[in-house]
């Protein structure tokens, strides 16, 4: 090979590798220097944030009038109901002359029975009157003519005693007759089911063709005069607060209007089970005070400032209600609390706080005692 062209050659494979140093080093000095950052920060703590308390909503519920209520529930009752029934021999329904919701009178005719057993009795026994009267007067026609013709020895005293005696016998089956009669008419009478007081029919259980018996189901129902009640339960604390007299609304299912009532009665007792006195709250007549129907009923006793706080605030475990409230070093304390009654703007508080206190509205519960927070959304 030609040395000029081996000279040139080889300051070619000079220039190359000169060329590719140079490129390695600029590629490389940045990357050796992250590489140092990298060891140098590992080789060093970093710094934590300290934790901080977590957040709570709290509010400061204040004091506002609030009216007591007793509240209880209850059904629609007739005042005085009247069963019934037949007080007679066992017979068919022959016919049903009333219905359930008629407002009959003191004697009206609810039912008849088909008499087919006891007519007959009537007829014949009226014809066994009949026959003894006959007999009887007879008797009594033979006595007086022997009275007549005592005194002129006709007769011998020994005839005129046997009239006598016939003629008595005969009057006392005439009796005889008449009081079987009348306990006959009595049985045909009982055949007619009537009412025995002015009301309104409730129920009815009588139909065409049933046989009815003494002693069975009752065939109707009647609330006397058509007076209404409402029978209910009341918390033994809360009887004390309701009187004789007192006014009560009382609100039934699907019908958005109050009716106005009056404490009747008040239970003398308290159930020992369930701790519920009785209560009697009379109603004026209204076609949908249906007997049977569910009733709530709410008793105005007084008013009075409470504070009221959200439902989610007021917590119970075995010692009772009771809630968190954040006191002013930003620590959280148990407050117990007595609640007087819930209703929809929330749970009034009777006694445990002053108003003026912050108290935990959610997530009480995951709060102990003594814990730091920082309280959101405190008012008064």
């Amino acid at each position: 090979m030609n040395p000029t062209i081996r000279r040139m050659r080889r300051a070619q494979d000079l220039m190359t590798h000169s060329l590719l140093r140079t490129q390695l080093a600029f590629y490389a000095a940045p990357l050796l220097a992250a590489l140092l950052l990298i060891l140098t920060a590992c080789g060093k703590p970093t710094a934590m944030p300290a934790a901080q308390p977590p957040l709570v909503t709290v509010v400061v519920p204040g004091l506002r009038d609030v009216t007591d209520t007793v509240t209880f529930t209850g059904t629609i009752n007739a005042r005085d109901e009247l069963p019934i029934s037949l007080d007679g021999d066992s017979a068919r329904i022959a016919a049903i002359l009333v219905e359930v919701g008629d407002h009959v009178r003191k004697g009206q005719l609810l039912a008849r029975l088909n008499p087919s057993m006891v007519a007959p009795q009537v007829a014949s026994l009226r014809a066994s009157l009949e026959q003894a009267r006959a007999s009887g007067d007879l008797a009594a026609a033979d006595y007086r003519r022997g009275q007549a013709v005592a005194a002129s020895g006709a007769l011998s005293a020994e005839e005129i005693e046997r009239r006598r005696t016939v003629a008595a016998n005969a009057q006392a089956t005439v009796r005889v007759a008449q009081a079987q009669l009348a306990e006959a008419r009595a049985r045909l009478g009982r055949t007619d089911i009537r009412a025995p007081a002015d009301g309104v029919v409730l129920t009815r259980s009588a139909e065409v063709g049933q046989t009815a018996t003494m002693g069975g189901e009752p065939l109707f129902r009647l609330g006397r005069g058509g007076e209404i009640e409402m029978r209910g339960q009341v918390a033994e604390q809360d009887l004390p607060k309701l009187a004789v007299g007192q006014t009560v609304q009382v609100r039934v299912t699907g019908t958005a209007n109050a009716f106005p009532g009056a404490v009747r009665l008040l239970g003398a007792v308290i159930d020992a089970q369930n701790r519920m006195g009785t209560i009697r709250v009379s109603l004026k007549q209204d076609r949908n005070l249906r007997p049977g129907a569910f009733a709530r009923a709410e008793a105005f006793v007084g008013q009075a400032k409470h504070a009221v706080l959200p439902q989610t605030a007021v917590l119970t475990d075995t010692r009772g209600n009771y809630v968190l409230i954040v006191d002013g070093d930003q620590t959280v304390r148990r407050r117990d609390v007595k609640v007087i009654s819930t209703r929809s703007s929330g749970v009034v508080i009777d006694a445990g706080l002053s108003g003026n206190e912050a108290v935990v509205m959610t997530a009480a519960a995951f709060l102990r005692e003594g814990e730091k927070v920082r309280p959101l959304g405190a008012k008064s």
